[in-house]
């Protein structure tokens, strides 16, 4: 049912990836301008799209083990664009480019925390069905 936990979670999440990005920065520039998600094309696609698997995710809610699976992609989209960053952050040398790193390059960490927080609760209620039909 869409009134589950699971979907508070996924809609944290998709609100995260959605909308977080693009209000906060990711980093600063060597020249002082703040760099949001949109001045990326590959970062603002991969937030886009982990949003809207987060909406899939939602409309899923008749299908738990396929808001499962939909939900490990997001979290390894989460991974990537965390991985991302990461690189960005280290592999550039003094004030290059990057010389301060802003909030939203925290954004997939929490985006993970809530799409694990989704999982578990999917799996809770799988369990909860399975258990129920073992009784029958």
């Amino acid at each position: 049912m869409i009134q589950r936990i699971q979907t508070v979670y996924l809609l944290i999440a998709a609100i995260l990836s959605g909308i977080l990005p693009f209000w906060l920065n990711l980093w600063t520039s060597a020249s002082g301008e703040p760099v949001y998600a949109s001045a990326e094309l590959p970062v603002s696609i991969a937030f886009y799209a982990s949003a809207l698997l987060s909406v899939i995710a939602i409309l899923r809610f008749k299908d738990r083990k396929s808001q499962f699976v939909l939900n490990r992609l997001n979290i390894l989209l989460h991974l990537f664009l965390l991985g991302f960053f990461v690189y960005r952050s280290l592999n550039l040398s003094g004030e290059t480019e990057v010389s301060e790193k802003g909030i939203g390059m925290i954004i997939p960490i929490f985006s993970i925390v809530f799409l694990v927080l989704a999982n578990k609760a999917i799996k809770r209620d799988e369990d909860l069905v399975k258990s129920v039909d073992r009784l029958r």
